[in-house]
């Protein structure tokens, strides 16, 4: 890049080329023969328009190699700097102490708030069973659990021994199959009383899930929590799922109808919701 020398006895400074080529249009406006350096442009310039010319180019090559972080910093220092200077000590000093107090006042806040509780963390999801499932067909004894049971206490299979029991297998709670078919149940309370059966539902959620839920669409029978798929596996229903490419494992949704003596009168394999639990009590009618 070429420099040109200004006379010494003027300002002893050099100005750049590009700094020129910028004001070329006011250089124009400019003709003095007091304190002027010629320049290859053949244009008498004023030592006041030379002074501000160097002092614009040497604050951008100050700038030009800072970092980044510098310049922001010396920019935000500039702007607080203005913004004392136009602001009387006594409005400096005030906002100084509302500063302070706020600061004490969010520290008192902050003491006084309750702690944080961490929600509990969820139940580890079952794993896949190791054996191949076992298939229950009708006749077959149907295998005894103990389950925490909603709204209370725990339930065992054989503590329904003498009475039939729908047993139904759904996949999650408060999801629209499934709550489509708690309902259908529910509605139909007195009509599966009066055929002497009882309603169990069971899925992998846990208690308060099905608390939840039960609560949500008053459920009046009894919901069991299976949250590591002890239940499901013995009975053959939890099995590896495929849903929009994606593989996981779950319940598939089946009943199971089970007679007074504790063996398995009928199966519903793959059920379809609609009009489902109009089919469970025509068969039980039957049984």
């Amino acid at each position: 890049m070429a420099y040109f020398a200004a006379f010494k006895k003027h300002i002893g400074l050099y100005i750049p080329t590009p700094v020129i080529e910028e004001h070329k249009s006011e250089l124009t406006d400019y003709e003095t023969a007091r304190a002027t350096v010629r320049f290859p442009i053949d244009k008498p310039l004023p030592i006041a328009l030379i002074k501000k010319l160097v002092k614009a180019q040497v604050k951008k090559n100050e700038e030009g190699k800072m970092p980044k972080k510098a310049k922001k910093k010396a920019k935000k220092t500039a702007r607080k700097k203005v913004g004392r200077a136009k602001r009387p000590k006594k409005l400096r000093a005030k906002a100084k102490k509302t500063a302070k107090k706020a600061k004490r006042v969010v520290k008192k806040a902050r003491k006084a708030a309750p702690k944080r509780v961490r929600a509990p963390k969820p139940p580890p999801a079952p794993t896949p069973p190791t054996e191949p499932s076992p298939v229950l067909m009708e006749g077959m004894r149907a295998p005894d659990f103990r389950l925490r049971a909603y709204p209370d206490g725990e339930h065992s299979l054989s503590d329904f021994r003498g009475k039939k029991v729908v047993l139904y297998f759904y996949p999650k709670d408060d999801t629209p199959g499934c709550t489509m078919e708690a309902c259908a149940f529910r509605d139909s309370k007195s009509e599966w009383e009066g055929a002497g059966a009882t309603v169990l539902g069971i899925s992998n959620d846990d208690w308060s899930s099905h608390q939840a839920f039960a609560q949500k669409y008053n459920l009046n029978f009894t919901l069991l929590a299976d949250p590591v798929a002890s239940a499901s596996k013995s009975y053959g229903v939890y099995k590896e799922k495929n849903m929009y490419g994606k593989k996981f494992w779950g319940i598939e949704r089946t009943t199971f109808i089970i007679d007074s003596e504790g063996k398995i009168a009928k199966v519903f394999p793959r059920v379809q919701v609609d009009g489902h639990s109009a089919e469970v009590l025509e068969t039980l009618r039957r049984i």
